[in-house]
């Protein structure tokens, strides 16, 4: 005899069974994996770095420009061109100084020939006058030639010296006229590489006038020294000093070059952006291999170490909530619980701990991990060391 269950009661159960396994389903929690970090020993550095991109700047860069406006006349340099101090870079147009220059020269020629010529009249005089005072002794002239004699020689004396003052008018018209000419000319500094030239042969240029900057006509750099200036926020900067190593990195590298030490520290605030204040730092690159392909105008960034320690226990950064709070896995009851600590110095990757942690214990990696939070169990995915590709 077969068992026939009717279709309203097959139905109902069905439609509960149902019911059951998506009440299941919608209320079931997985446990979730996390990432754990076993609490360890190491190095922590405290460093500060730049609120916005620094740049290398070359030691020396002179922006040159005639000191007088004129006609280009010669131009004897390319922008790139390796120069050396005192070559001559650029002239403006001159001819009228350099005729000025060759005339005081030939003034000063004959007024050093009128102070021979006097002078040795002079000489001549002064001779006549003590020899007509030795006859004066032998009674052989009289007292009042030999008065006319001394007249004479004081007189051509007093126009040995007068030629003589005439010719040091003479030099000094000379400096003038070279003073003059060099206004004309633009000479190297220092050895340096032309970086731009603003002037053509041919064309005019113009000093800047007081409060209107111009384009210069040359500009040199001086590539045998680079440095870094980068701004540090207002808060990071007074535990900054002279002499503190740092650690510079450009987009353009792939290298960090830590070789380098803050060698000037701004003595005010720069106030350009009224919610952004900061002091401009200069960190100078020590070793010559570091200087190897930079060149000026490259972004840079900094770290400057503040302090170095070998803490006795650190964890990463990221495990840190709210500046004192780690989650920390118990092992028992496979939850995360937690803690306060107490911590010293910190970077951006770990944070030394200084009470509330032992070594050994393990950790949430990630304290800002989504969903989870204390109280709650947790699968341990995978340890810290092996997360962090140690």
């Amino acid at each position: 005899m077969s068992l026939r269950i009717p279709g309203r009661i097959l139905i109902i159960a069905l439609v509960l069974l149902f019911g059951s396994a998506l009440y299941v389903y919608l209320t079931f929690t997985p446990i979730p994996e996390v990432r754990l970090h076993t609490v360890s020993g190491g190095l922590v550095e405290n460093r500060v770095a730049n609120t916005r991109v620094g740049t290398v700047k070359a030691c020396r860069r002179s922006l040159l420009a005639p000191a007088i406006g004129g006609e280009v006349a010669r131009l004897n340099i390319r922008e790139g061109d390796a120069v050396k101090t005192g070559q001559v870079l650029m002239e403006i147009w001159n001819e009228d100084s350099k005729a000025r220059l060759e005339l005081a020269r030939i003034q000063k020629e004959a007024a050093e020939a009128r102070v021979r010529e006097a002078c040795s009249v002079a000489k001549g005089a002064q001779r006549e006058a003590r020899r007509l005072e030795k006859l004066l002794g032998e009674h052989l002239v009289s007292e009042e030639v030999v008065d006319r004699a001394a007249t004479e020689a004081e007189t051509y004396q007093a126009s040995c010296e007068a030629a003589r003052s005439t010719a040091r008018v003479s030099s000094a018209q000379i400096a003038v006229e070279e003073s003059n000419l060099e206004r004309t000319i633009v000479k190297a500094p220092y050895d340096g590489v032309i970086a731009e030239i603003n002037a053509e042969l041919g064309g005019y240029v113009t000093p800047s006038p007081p409060g209107i900057p111009t384009l210069p006509a040359i500009d040199l750099l001086d590539l045998s020294c680079l440095y870094v200036t980068a701004p540090i926020d207002e808060v990071d900067a007074p535990p900054v000093r002279l002499g503190m190593p740092v650690c510079v990195s450009m987009d353009a590298f792939a290298e960090k070059r830590c070789n380098a030490t803050v060698r000037r520290i701004s003595p005010y605030i720069l106030d350009t952006e009224k919610q952004a204040r900061t002091v401009e730092v200069e960190v100078a690159l020590d070793d010559p291999e570091d200087l190897r392909g930079l060149l000026p105008g490259y972004s840079a960034d900094i770290e400057i170490l503040l302090e170095s320690r070998e803490a006795g226990v650190r964890i990463p950064a990221t495990a840190l909530n709210e500046g004192k709070y780690v989650l920390v896995y118990d092992e028992a009851s496979g939850r995360l619980v937690q803690r306060e600590i107490t911590t010293g110095i910190a970077n951006w990757d770990y944070v030394e701990v200084t009470g509330g942690l032992q070594p050994g214990e393990r950790i949430l990696a990630a304290a800002g991990e989504a969903g989870i939070g204390a109280g709650q169990r947790v699968s341990p995915m995978i340890e810290g060391a092996a997360a962090e590709g140690k």
